[in-house]
């Protein structure tokens, strides 16, 4: 194996490649990442599975000689961060990679690469979408993901396709996002539920070229597991969750008594301020009427802080608290310039939904749903 590549091109990748490396493996061949050589593509690939996740990158390389090696993935990623910016040149001896760059000079052990598991191969093409539309979905979405896998439904992403509409949706124990997008199915009729780790698939998702086109691979019986994705020559797959998701939908309440509208920047604005004086989970109340809304917050006797803000109001006057954290994770998911709130009564969850603009074409729609805290 020989060949050339510019610098930034192999860190990039390299770099792109190590986030699907596991943390701690008991089989140190799996630290491992694959290093494959194609002459006649002109090309270099990168790739790393740990039987749960797997990362693919494929970069254009000047390749004399093809070849595959296995070398130690954090180490290469470290390498290649730190050399001077000049053409890398790497070839093959015996079983040691040497890396020059300028007058640097790096040799790596290698592994057996006869060892390393093989890739799994890539399920049916589902559809296609836009990589930033997408990202941003993710995003929405995986902010009510459980950060913990104690549970491992509550830190899934719900992926359900029905034709032409994609649904992405995340769940813990006190708060729902759902995001209903429109994108292109690879079949009129394609329908495909599964469930997908929140963390791989953001992970994922920020790293994608911006712009360029992404690719979702899925079984559309609901037997496969796993799940592909594909951007700019960048390949991602994680194998699936048990699909045990909640029936989320039904914790949507079917009518609202009250709604408000508010700008989204002011009212995240304010609640930053005033739970300033709270403990992390002490309740940040919010009283909406026709006057505007009350912010209010404190601990104890020791700190006290209250802000108005004027709303546009409808129904009776409703007196609500907050854990102040996810009411503003919900905010900032929010892709509108206004926020709207509908409530039901103080202890039934608040809906937040951004002020639709007429021009915008329907189902590309985002939900988010809090449970409030009870008020002593």
């Amino acid at each position: 194996m020989k060949f050339q590549i510019e610098r930034d091109a192999l860190a990039e990748a390299v770099s792109w490649t190590a986030r699907t490396l596991p943390g701690r493996s008991a089989q140190p061949i799996l630290n491992g990442m694959l290093v494959e050589a194609d002459v006649s593509a002109g090309a270099l690939t990168l790739s790393s599975f740990d039987f749960e996740v797997a990362g693919r990158t494929t970069v254009e390389a000047n390749v004399a000689l093809g070849g595959r090696a296995l070398v130690s993935g954090r180490l290469f990623t470290e390498i290649t961060k730190a050399l001077p910016a000049h053409p890398v040149d790497v070839t093959m001896d015996g079983a040691k990679v040497v890396l020059r760059c300028g007058g640097s000079r790096f040799t790596l052990q290698t592994m057996p690469v006869e060892d390393y598991p093989a890739l799994p191969a890539l399920p049916p093409l589902a559809g296609t979408i836009g990589s930033d539309l997408f990202a941003s979905a993710v995003a929405q979405v995986t902010v009510a993901a459980a950060r913990d896998a104690t549970v491992p439904i509550l830190a899934g992403v719900r992926v359900q396709i029905a034709g032409d509409r994609l649904r992405l949706a995340c769940i813990d124990r006190f708060r729902i996002a759902v995001r209903d997008l429109v994108w292109q199915p690879a079949q009129a009729d394609m329908t495909a539920l599964a469930l997908v780790p929140a963390r791989a698939v953001a992970t994922m998702a920020r790293s994608w070229s911006n712009g360029a086109e992404a690719r979702l691979y899925l079984a559309g019986d609901g037997d496969d597991t796993m799940i592909g994705f594909e951007c700019g020559g960048r390949r991602s797959m994680s194998r699936l969750l048990e699909n045990q998701f909640l029936d989320y939908l039904s914790r949507f309440p079917s009518s609202y008594s009250a709604t408000a509208e508010v700008p989204t920047g002011a009212l995240i604005d304010a609640v930053k301020r005033v739970a300033l004086v709270a403990e992390r989970t002490a309740p940040t109340r919010l009283t909406f009427d026709d006057d505007g809304v009350v912010i209010e917050a404190a601990t104890g006797e020791e700190a006290h802080a209250i802000e108005e803000l004027p709303v546009t109001f409808s129904g009776a006057p409703i007196s609500i608290a907050f854990n102040a954290q996810f009411l503003l994770e919900g905010l900032a998911a929010l892709d509108s310039d206004t926020a709207q709130l509908s409530f039901t009564t103080p202890s039934q969850p608040v809906l937040l939904t951004g002020k639709r603009d007429q021009s915008e074409p329907p189902g590309n729609d985002y939900r988010y749903l809090v449970m409030p805290l009870r008020l002593s």
